[in-house]
């Protein structure tokens, strides 16, 4: 006796697209069968999925809940973006089951304690399942080595790297090269991977100054500082640097630009992993976005780019340089997206979890005849592969959990920031999405149904994370 049968005619599994009955028992899935292998009372409740598309449940590997927002008068007040309850609420209703976010270490406190810190912000008030990549700033003690260490072991073994402070105020960010090369020591000894977000701070800080100078702060200028050329620099030299420390494992993230992907190409062409990853902004906006009225709404650090930059992103996901599609999630309101108006204050990130499934698949399957298997790659099984949580998750298959996204073809849905469950904004305003998530189950649990929430804020479990070692070795995803 199961506890849930979900039977459909397009679930996409580790062996290929078809016919399958997905049985679940508790909190896994007990078995995939043959349609019809067991009769309808053989299970407390059968679903049925036929005409939909059954995949994974979505990962996705970047968002920022509880982000520190800055004051933009000097002496305002700084504020937070919305907590893991909202975002996990959204993330839910648009098929996405597992959040990283990252905890934060700074100076003056051990990396244990920072991840006890993000434990009291997520346990207990998430929908979804949760993970956290480490986040380290500026200069590394001595003593810090040994804990990045261990909180590897400890499972959380994804290692945040700023090579640049981002913007003049926001300095203490930025990592050096000779402490990234003592990091990577570290990653590849015991099992970690670099979650890097890699610009030439000189480059950056050097075009705040012009335009400072030349009178040209409006955020519409943002592509010049954070420019491709800044991406190209970045990339190559922390790319080279993790091939010196014996192939260390490094997973680029929001790369914007196409010199960010062939830096990865080129690195993975010689056998290295490396793992790109890309937003759904960059592969649907760029810089003349900016221009718009409230154009603030599309923006995201590194920047926006040239429609160039985007067909080599979509390129690279053919390719292999770019593996997953991730939101770099920040969610706050309108009024506190658009209130910096300058290159140096317009605040970075998006309201883009709910919609991010039903966005890509309009935009690969739909648009791009790419194969359901694919697409399923991009939204939940690369990350899941990538970032040590395989096949527990971002897999249909018997022995993982029972995360499953089902789209419905028939639900077309035109966006409108009313219908999500976000903010009171969304870049994607008015966009035609060629299907809708109908039912969102985590782990046996049916969380959402045509529309309906019916989570609890306890359910979300912490995960904890190893990634395996052909990950580790050369580029498999």
């Amino acid at each position: 006796m199961f506890d849930l049968i979900i039977r459909g005619d397009q679930v996409v599994t580790p062996q290929g697209t078809g016919a399958w009955d997905i049985c679940i028992q508790g909190e896994t899935i007990a078995a995939m069968t043959p349609p019809g292998q067991f009769a309808d009372d053989q299970a407390g409740r059968v679903i049925d999925a036929t005409g939909k598309i059954v995949i994974p449940g979505g990962i996705d590997p970047h968002i920022d809940s509880l982000w520190h927002i800055p004051p933009i008068e000097e002496g305002g007040e700084a504020g937070l973006t919305d907590g893991p309850d909202v975002v996990s609420r959204a993330a839910i209703h648009g098929g996405t089951t597992t959040l990283l976010d990252f905890a934060t270490w700074t100076h003056g406190q051990t990396i244990d304690e920072a991840v006890n810190i993000r434990l009291q912000d997520w346990r207990g008030k998430c929908y979804s399942d949760y993970g956290y990549h480490i986040m380290l700033q500026g200069a590394i003690p001595n003593d810090l080595y040994p804990q990045i260490a261990e909180v590897i072991q400890e499972g959380h073994p994804s290692i945040k790297i700023f090579t640049t402070d981002i913007t003049p105020s926001r300095k203490g960010r930025k990592i050096t090269h000779g402490h990234i090369w003592e990091i990577f020591k570290v990653l590849k000894k015991e099992g970690g991977i670099g979650a890097i977000h890699a610009e030439d701070d000189e480059i950056v800080m050097h075009m705040y100054d012009v335009l400072e100078r030349e009178g040209r702060m409006e955020f519409e200028n943002m592509a010049e500082i954070h420019n491709t050329m800044s991406e190209d620099l970045s990339f190559r030299r922390i790319i080279r640097l993790a091939e010196h420390v014996e192939g260390t494992p490094l997973y680029m993230m929001h790369v914007s630009a196409a010199t960010g992907v062939a830096a990865i190409e080129a690195s993975r062409a010689k056998g290295f992993p490396v793992y790109g990853e890309t937003l759904h902004q960059y592969l649907m906006f760029t810089h003349e976005h900016y221009k718009l009225p409230n154009g603030q709404i599309y923006h995201t650090y590194p920047s926006l780019k040239e429609t160039s930059d985007q067909d080599a992103l979509w390129e690279g996901q053919l390719r292999g340089s770019i593996s997953t599609i991730a939101t770099d999630e920040i969610c706050c309101n309108l009024s506190t997206k658009v209130q910096g108006d300058r290159v140096d204050n317009v605040t970075g990130g998006n309201a883009g979890a709910e919609p991010r499934v039903s966005v890509m698949y309009t935009e690969t399957v739909i648009k791009r005849d790419y194969s359901l298997a694919k697409f399923a790659d991009f939204v939940s099984t690369n990350a899941a592969k990538i970032m040590g949580m395989y096949p527990k998750k971002g897999a249909l298959a018997a022995g993982s959990d029972a995360d499953i996204c089902v789209l419905d073809p028939n639900e077309s849905r035109t966006i409108t920031a009313a219908r999500l469950h976000e903010t009171d904004y969304t870049p994607w305003e008015g966009y035609e999405a060629a299907a809708w998530p109908t039912l969102t189950v985590l782990r046996g649990k049916v969380m959402m149904e045509d529309g309906s929430f019916l989570g609890d804020i306890k359910d979300g479990q912490l995960l904890k994370r190893k990634i395996a070692e052909e990950v580790r070795q050369r580029p498999v995803v």
